[in-house]
């Protein structure tokens, strides 16, 4: 027999430890090479795990548990021959016999509490101040063990008499449980400030209605905001260098590129894929990454090389309706612009009062090594770029600038 042992690759530079989230095979089941087998969790992303040959595998992780880069997760007998007319799995479902359900009154007997707890769980449900006789018991003839009573959550009030007050506990996974600690982090260890500005969009609004269609037509991607904003901060953070660097213990680091990290919505959550070199990208190539990495991070594709880096953050709650919002940095960077929706407003526009297409922009910074003149320096800055893109951010060219 030759079995194969499959270990779990490195995801990434610095990452030791990574959770089995989901098999999506079964014990048993004949795998083919290259067959996506596992979804696992680092601390940056969520990836899957292909088969590295064929035949039946052994899994040796459970869901949920977290197993270090190189340890042994399941094996494969490379020996064993396809089964005939499915896998194996599907042979055992059609074997298995039919199990006669309990009947209500057994189920009750076996399942709910007849009131007898330990004294362990008698003094975690007295902390919480509830009763024995709410408590569903798991051990022997319905006892009420110490993990019944840890678990048991108390009546959030009296119960309405057609209401349902169901609650449902599940584990966090590993990507969701670092995105967690990197936010208190970023709380506690930053000095972080946040500045305001607001945008008339009118003047971009005008550019997509008279290029819009020549541009998807020309280069198969629409003609979105993110162009306009991206090129908008790189020549910002040109502007102010402070704004596009980091600390490193006593040092500043200071970069002379802009990697734009951009943070899109997947189905694992919130993911900050990276756009690098935006400083040598126009609007053609900023647009065509952007839906590139969208795609990747919708049907998780993205690597953790993907979103590793980046030197400013670029997010926009907009598009989940958010007026306004005080964005929180993406470390160890030290800036990140929040973009919000865009409302109809009066605005003061050469004496007179008129509708506008109107944006809040949010900068939240460190104010560690970015002061009051850097961050408001470089929000007008974007401000100003957004509001005469012509000039600059096009040269004075646009049909030049958006053939590019």
């Amino acid at each position: 027999m030759s079995v194969l042992e499959m270990k779990v690759p490195s995801p990434g530079e610095s990452i030791t430890e990574v959770e089995i989230a989901t098999w999506l095979v079964e014990d048993g089941d004949y795998v083919e090479k290259d067959q996506p087998i596992a979804e696992v969790d680092s601390d940056k992303a969520t990836l899957e795990l292909p088969a590295e040959e064929s035949g039946i595998i052994t899994l040796k992780a459970e869901e949920g548990d977290a197993v270090e880069v190189g340890a042994v997760v399941c094996h494969i007998d490379m020996s064993a021959a396809k089964p005939e007319g499915g896998s194996s799995t599907e042979t055992k479902k059609e074997e298995a016999p039919k199990v006669e359900a309990p009947k209500k009154e057994e189920v009750k007997a076996a399942t709910y509490a007849t009131g007898t707890a330990s004294p362990a769980a008698k003094k975690v449900l007295a902390e919480k101040g509830m009763d024995a006789s709410s408590v569903k018991g798991t051990g022997k003839d319905g006892r009420i063990t110490k993990e019944d009573a840890v678990k048991a959550v108390p009546s959030m009030g009296t119960q309405p008499a057609n209401g349902s007050r169901g609650t449902e506990r599940k584990k966090m996974s590993m990507l969701r449980r670092k995105v967690a600690e990197r936010l208190v982090a970023v709380k506690s260890e930053t000095a972080m400030l946040t500045t305001f500005n607001e945008v008339n969009m009118q003047p971009i609004f005008d550019l997509r209605k008279q290029y819009k269609e020549d541009f998807k037509a020309k280069h198969g991607v629409g003609l979105g905001f993110m162009s306009f904003f991206t090129l908008a901060v790189v020549r910002a953070l040109q502007m102010y260098p402070d704004v596009n660097s980091m600390i490193d213990g006593k040092e500043q680091i200071k970069h002379d590129f802009q990697d734009i990290s951009i943070a899109v919505s997947g189905p694992k959550g919130l993911m900050v894929p990276v756009i690098r070199n935006a400083e040598n990208l126009s609007f053609r190539g900023v647009e065509s990454e952007v839906k590139r990495l969208a795609l990747r991070a919708r049907d998780g594709q993205i690597t953790v090389d993907e979103m590793t880096g980046g030197t400013f953050t670029i997010t926009n709650g907009g598009v989940f309706g958010s007026m306004l919002s005080t964005p929180i940095i993406n470390p160890p960077q030290s800036g990140i612009l929040g973009m919000h929706n865009i409302v109809n407003r009066p605005m003061a526009v050469n004496g007179e009062v008129v509708i506008q297409p109107i944006m809040y922009v949010a900068l939240s910074y460190d104010h560690r090594i970015i002061d009051g003149r850097e961050s408001v320096g470089f929000l007008v800055a974007v401000k100003e770029a957004l509001e005469n893109p012509v000039e600059l951010l096009m040269d004075n060219n646009p049909t030049k600038a958006l053939e590019m």
